[in-house]
């Protein structure tokens, strides 16, 4: 009895915790409680770097700890669920689905850096995409998993692109130590001298740190950075064509499925009432919308004075 008690709550709050529903008032007033404490925390990541507002440090520091003890209850509770998010899994299996899931990531991602990694407190920001899931602003496309399946499906053209980059990048600092080798060779000591500068012309960056200072060095400059613009541009058209292809996927099974729940195929029996009528009083008597009609091998345009005859077949879009 208590343990069929235990699962009914083990159940009901992974419910809550889970991304709520409008009917469902608990688990909907979580999510905003969750979204709040995000936006707390965040906004406290940026209000501790202002000067001015050192007075306050000491509230900042508290609603950090309430908040980061708030990530680490709920990371607890669904690392405790993760069975139920994963039901088809043993519970090991689960719970290590979760951990390497995005969602575990990220919400791994947003408490180590309080504990052991100071530095690294900009990840708590990933938290914001718990914010899209409340606002079903990725609910008909899931935009990570969009993303992933991208990348999986490009994922060779990439890496072709990539390896175009690396050789350009290669091939700069190449040529650049070849040409300003002599006029500074501080800076360009070796081939691999001018890597960092080879890096920020090829993605148009530009910091001028390091510069060329010869006429030859300086027009290979212009022309890297041309085939950089170019070159740059290729994973990024990858990438565009890779989501333009899957949303267009998509919403076409998202269109068959609505056009399949949405009609259905009427066969004209002799008795029926169908039998007889004009196509107009057969939507008018039973309230339906005739797309086709199909009298053996021919496919009749169903206009209203057409008269429907025993072994027709009326494809119906429901009103």
């Amino acid at each position: 009895m208590r343990r069929i008690i235990s699962t009914d709550k083990k159940k009901r709050i992974f419910e809550i915790i889970q991304i709520g529903n409008q009917e469902d008032a608990p688990s909907r007033i979580f999510d905003y409680f969750i979204v709040t404490v995000i936006l707390c925390n965040i906004a406290v990541l940026f209000l501790e770097t202002f000067d001015g507002l050192n007075a306050f440090r000491g509230l900042f520091e508290r609603i950090e700890d309430v908040t980061v003890a708030i990530f680490c209850a709920e990371y607890a509770l669904r690392i405790w669920t993760a069975d139920l998010l994963f039901p088809d899994d043993t519970r090991p299996r689960a719970v290590l689905r979760f951990l390497f899931s995005f969602d575990g990531i990220v919400d791994l991602l947003t408490i180590l850096p309080f504990f052991f990694l100071s530095g690294f407190g900009a990840f708590r920001i990933l938290r914001a995409a718990r914010i899209l899931h409340l606002f079903r602003i990725n609910t008909q496309y899931d935009s990570f998993q969009v993303i992933s399946s991208v990348i999986k499906e490009k994922k060779n053209a990439i890496l072709y692109s990539v390896f175009i980059i690396l050789v350009l990048i290669l091939a700069a600092s190449l040529s650049m130590y070849s040409a300003e080798h002599a006029a500074q060779p501080e800076v360009f000591q070796n081939a691999l001298s001018g890597i960092w500068w080879s890096v920020s012309t090829v993605f148009t960056v530009g910091y001028g740190d390091i510069y060329p200072v010869t006429l030859l060095g300086r027009i290979m400059g212009v022309i890297i950075t041309f085939l950089g613009v170019g070159v740059v541009a290729i994973p990024t058209g990858i990438l565009s064509a890779g989501f333009v292809e899957h949303y267009t996927r998509l919403q076409r099974m998202q269109d068959a499925q609505a056009y399949k729940k949405s009609t259905a195929a009427i066969l004209v029996e002799p008795e029926s009432d169908y039998a007889g009528r004009s196509i107009k009083e057969v939507e008018t008597m039973h309230q339906i919308s005739v797309t086709a009609l199909i009298r053996g091998d021919l496919v009749v345009v169903p206009e209203d004075n057409v008269k429907v005859q025993p072994g027709d077949i009326l494809i119906n879009m429901k009103l």
